[in-house]
């Protein structure tokens, strides 16, 4: 799927978006990575959803982002609560989607001017 972007802007935005892959900018990832609208992308030390641990959501909550948006892969797939207690307790607003979803979710918020971190697993 093809996402189009804003060619004047100079923050992260995601061009496509399939099976296995998102491109940023494009250029095409085929791991998990970290975005957020004015940092360089950043590969995410996860290697699927059931990997996934309160420290992770720690690490996320560190760069103070107003909203997360989890991409779960293929499909939306909800982590315990108690994982994403980190976030909650920071008042940071998490959203749990299937990473397609968060890729069209997070250029909106990004075009809006917020401060959104999408956080996405590719499988």
């Amino acid at each position: 799927m093809k996402l189009h972007a804003d060619p004047q802007t100079a923050l992260n935005t995601f061009t496509a978006c399939g099976d296995g892959y998102v491109e940023v900018n494009r250029q095409r990832y085929t791991s998990a990575l970290l975005v957020r609208p004015d940092e360089p992308v950043a590969p995410w030390e996860v290697t699927d959803f059931d990997a996934l641990g309160a420290d992770d959501f720690e690490r996320l909550a560190a760069g103070a982002p107003q909203i997360v948006l989890l991409g779960t892969g293929a499909r939306q797939r909800f982590p315990d609560r108690r994982l994403t207690l980190p976030l909650l307790r920071a008042r940071i607003g998490v959203e749990v989607m299937d990473t397609r979803a968060a890729c069209r979710t997070y250029n909106i918020l990004m075009a809006e001017g917020r401060r959104v971190l999408a956080a996405l697993l590719m499988r």
